[in-house]
């Protein structure tokens, strides 16, 4: 029996023992080589269990070298065997996905989730140690949402995975009934390529004269499908009818951003949305055309579609009154894209305006695996870096990117209003019950008995009582 006066067996010089030794000077560390004589009898006890769970005495000094060696043995398959898998796992994580084969960044880290870690080199290594358990997972980290979401069928990811979106058209019409556009027969732009343009939108009460005022400059717009993508669990009846009654091939869909995001600060805002569009995109096969993102707020050239409509790859230009410098701008020196100009850089490749771009259909069907994660600020980066951009690859547009052709304009959103004005004067004596009906299917102003201030209605410049006018 070992004591905890023997000494640590110090190994000797044999031929049958050097390879044995060399393979466990490692394991020697860990099971008191070169320590204390007190020390050992517990590492030697720890490096025997399988003789202790049986009851079977631990090995007399002299036998240890043979009983270790066979034992490092089979510890050493299993290390090499584990090796192996590891090895397996990376070839598949680093050369099968999308990043390796020509769509890598070079501007940081960024995993199958769409998980981004800018300039620090740590990020796939940390995707790993998630998924191995090797870390624990923030409450607040976003792969924490990812998981949540992968569980409920939905897939986020930039890289690795296809959209599987759940769709739901409320109205569709892809018939053109404009008879002249531009002072030309409809028929006379039938060999142009067709703009796919995607609005993504969400109640309030300026939805609607936005959303009108948009598709009265869309009016003016040849071969343009309409892609109206609503932030709402039920299909918008008003907004079917508004829709239909332009003439503009659209599809109308509901896209309620995922109840998880809703209470994040940022919201990912528009991007079920905007993923709901390329979901739809690819249910029709729809590999001609061009891809653009037009939010129902901008303000646009007619100038900018007849650009973006022979689009190879993917063609970018200038957006005005974007942050800061009022302005988001590749920079271009002869000919080619070599920079970019934007306030807020942020370790995006990619530092342009969700505006600021227009894709080929053909060019991006050739990637199975496009996606636009809920990553706010970072949505235009992770999109284009799933369709592999390269800088090379981009075709400058509004003259070499000296001119803006697509303006940032925004609305300062505020409350649907409340008047308190009263239901029994609301009737067919008036115009005001039609009105007020109307307002508040759009979602502008609603009337209340009992809410809001008390509305004001007069005559001569003085006010009357609500029953004056109207009993």
């Amino acid at each position: 029996m070992p004591s905890a006066y023997y000494q640590p067996l110090e190994p000797q010089a044999s031929d049958d023992n050097d390879e044995r030794w060399a393979i466990e000077d490692d394991d020697e560390q860990s099971c008191g080589q070169g320590g204390r004589s007190s020390q050992y009898q517990h590492q030697h006890t720890r490096c025997y269990p399988q003789l202790l769970a049986t009851g079977d005495q631990l090995p007399s000094m002299g036998m240890a070298p043979r009983l270790r060696s066979a034992w490092s043995c089979r510890r050493s398959y299993s290390i090499m065997l584990l090796l192996i898998v590891i090895c397996v796992c990376f070839v598949g994580y680093f050369f099968v996905s999308p990043q390796s084969s020509g769509q890598g960044n070079d501007g940081g880290a960024e995993d199958a989730n769409g998980i981004y870690e800018p300039h620090n080199g740590k990020g796939k290594r940390r995707h790993i140690k998630l998924i191995l358990g090797m870390e624990k997972i923030p409450q607040d980290h976003p792969f924490k949402a990812t998981i949540s979401k992968r569980n409920h069928g939905r897939i986020h990811g930039t890289n690795g995975h296809a959209l599987d979106e759940p769709l739901h058209i409320c109205s569709e019409s892809p018939e053109d009934r404009r008879v002249y556009i531009q002072d030309k027969p409809r028929s006379a732009y039938a060999q142009l390529p067709v703009i796919y343009f995607v609005t993504p939108t969400y109640p309030r009460r300026e939805q609607i004269p936005e959303l009108k005022r948009l598709a009265y400059t869309l009016l003016h717009v040849p071969r343009l499908y309409w892609l109206v993508a609503n932030d709402q669990e039920r299909c918008d009846t008003f907004l079917d009818t508004l829709l239909s009654g332009f003439g503009i091939p659209y599809a109308h869909m509901a896209s309620p951003m995922p109840s998880e995001f809703r209470k994040s600060k940022p919201a990912p805002r528009g991007v079920a949305n905007r993923r709901a569009a390329l979901q739809w995109l690819h249910q029709q096969n729809i590999t001609n055309g061009v891809l653009y993102f037009g939010d129902d707020d901008n303000t646009y050239d007619l100038r900018l579609f007849s650009e973006i409509r022979q689009t190879q790859r993917v063609s970018m230009f200038p957006v005005g009154l974007i942050a800061e410098y009022a302005v988001s701008v590749p920079v271009v020196r002869d000919g080619k894209v070599v920079a970019f100009l934007d306030s807020w850089v942020a370790g995006r490749r990619w530092p342009v305006d969700m505006a600021g771009f227009a894709v080929s259909l053909a060019y991006m069907s050739q990637y199975p695996n496009v996606n636009m994660p809920y990553k706010p600020g970072y949505e235009e980066d992770l999109f284009l870096r799933s369709i592999g951009l390269r800088i090379d690859q981009i075709e400058p547009k509004g003259a070499n990117c000296t001119e803006i052709l697509v303006w940032h304009t925004q609305t300062k959103n505020k409350k649907s209003a409340v008047v308190r004005l009263e239901s029994e004067f609301l009737d067919g004596r008036s115009n005001l019950g039609a009105l007020f009906r109307s307002l508040k299917l759009m979602g502008v102003a609603s009337a209340s008995d009992s809410e809001g201030p008390v509305a004001t209605i007069s005559k001569n410049g003085k006010s009357k009582s609500h029953s004056f006018f109207l009993s």
